[in-house]
């Protein structure tokens, strides 16, 4: 199976295909679709970029298709999204899914108008996509019902642990009907999922693309250059002087975000920053500006760019190096879409050494070993001395917050902002 015209969907769904411009089928959508379609539980894994948006949202929009007249003014889908873009996003891809279909979907997330929320709900939308926080905090104010959705999906399943979701997901899916069908879909289907999954899942049937082990996109070229904090900076503007397109950077720290936003803008390089700590409306427009060319860099945290979903990403540096490997796969996925090739840098200290094997060993990968150029070398030392001569404090890396331990403050008023 290898088109989506050998799959037997609606009509009205195909036509949106085809104007849509789909056709192929990509690996993982021609293993999950089918026994999603069944209605079995699914469990699947594939690289970023591969199509597993599309992969739950037919199989959901043909179930509600098939939905009694009298049941259609219920939320009959739930999707569950680690980032308010990612939610968007998918929301985007249903609507194009969607069309002439009757069938609509609310959008439940932090940093947007709550009543816009409501009254997309009110119109009795059948497909809920939401972030856990700002859901858990609807049905602890009695603003959503859940009682009748049929299929539940978890798209990025492990994020959203990471992120400290887990309180709020059983929260939610405790008010979800037992019978429900229940879809995972990630990037990456670590350990810490398993346990979910054995709760919330009857038999699934499991698919790993390109195997179950954390892997890196076959087209994306990777290589690390060994600097001092200082050169970093010098570095980054020589690349994006011999490279063309677009450069997705991420940074470890909002401040770093921003500091580094700042510092390329002051050398007149089109750069914009997005983390968590943004309003809404200014990560759309740093998305949206950096989609139609305006910014030709995006400096975002690794929370942040989990939304991120752009073809057109010729290069991702990482500035500062990820907290774990997952995070790694994550950001090198945004690079190498669509069947185009993509370069992957990252720029570490040599305290890191250890972290850079750590990352190849549990990625299996090998990063090439590059040299900085003696000129790049030469003008990072000139502009640290001139900075120091004029009373600039150099630029120091900020280490990373510790990962485990984290106190209760990080609780459901927390995760509502996200």
């Amino acid at each position: 199976m290898n088109q989506f015209n050998e799959l037997s969907f609606s009509q009205s769904v195909h036509s949106n295909l085809k104007r849509n411009c789909f056709l192929n089928l990509t690996p993982v959508q021609a293993q999950a679709i089918p026994p999603a379609m069944a209605g079995a539980d699914v469990v699947a894994t594939a690289q970023t970029g591969t199509g597993k948006t599309l992969a739950f949202l037919l199989p959901i929009i043909e179930k509600l298709l098939k939905t009694s007249p009298a049941a259609k003014d219920a939320v009959r889908g739930l999707v569950l999204s680690p980032t308010r873009e990612l939610a968007i996003q998918i929301a985007d891809a249903f609507a194009n899914l969607a069309v002439h279909t009757g069938l609509r979907a609310a959008v439940v997330v932090g940093g947007l108008s709550e009543q816009t929320q409501l009254n997309a709900l009110r119109r009795r939308a059948q497909l809920v996509i939401a972030t856990p926080g700002r859901l858990e905090d609807f049905l602890d104010r009695r603003l959503i019902k859940l009682d009748a959705v049929e299929v539940l999906v978890l798209d990025e399943a492990d994020r959203m642990l990471d992120m400290g979701f887990l309180p709020a997901i059983e929260r939610i899916l405790s008010v979800l009907p037992v019978s429900r069908q229940s879809l995972f879909f990630s990037a990456t289907m670590q350990k810490n999922v398993e346990h979910l999954i054995a709760r919330h899942s009857k038999n699934p049937v499991r698919i790993a693309v390109g195997g179950s082990e954390v892997t890196t996109p076959d087209q994306v070229d990777l290589h690390v250059y060994e600097v001092e904090s200082h050169v970093k900076l010098e570095l980054l503007r020589h690349m994006l002087g011999q490279d063309a397109g677009s450069f997705l950077v991420f940074a470890r720290t909002k401040h770093g975000t921003d500091r580094l936003a700042q510092r390329l803008s002051r050398l007149g390089l089109p750069a914009v920053a997005m983390h968590g700590d943004r309003t809404q409306n200014q990560r759309n427009q740093a998305l949206s500006g950096f989609r139609d060319g305006r910014y030709r860099i995006l400096v975002a945290t690794d929370v942040a760019a989990r939304g991120i979903h752009i073809d057109s990403v010729a290069h991702v540096v990482n500035y500062d190096l990820p907290q774990a490997s997952t995070d790694f796969i994550h950001r090198v996925g945004r690079t190498g879409r669509a069947g185009q090739r993509g370069a992957a840098s990252t720029f570490s200290l040599k305290s890191e050494r250890n972290e850079i094997r750590r990352i190849e060993r549990e990625c299996k990968v090998l990063l090439e070993r590059r040299q900085v150029a003696p000129e790049i070398l030469r003008q990072a030392n000139e502009s640290e001395e001139s900075g120091s001569a004029l009373g600039i404090k150099p630029h120091h890396r900020h280490l990373p917050k510790a990962r485990h331990g984290a106190s209760e403050r990080n609780n459901k008023f927390e995760r509502v902002r996200h």
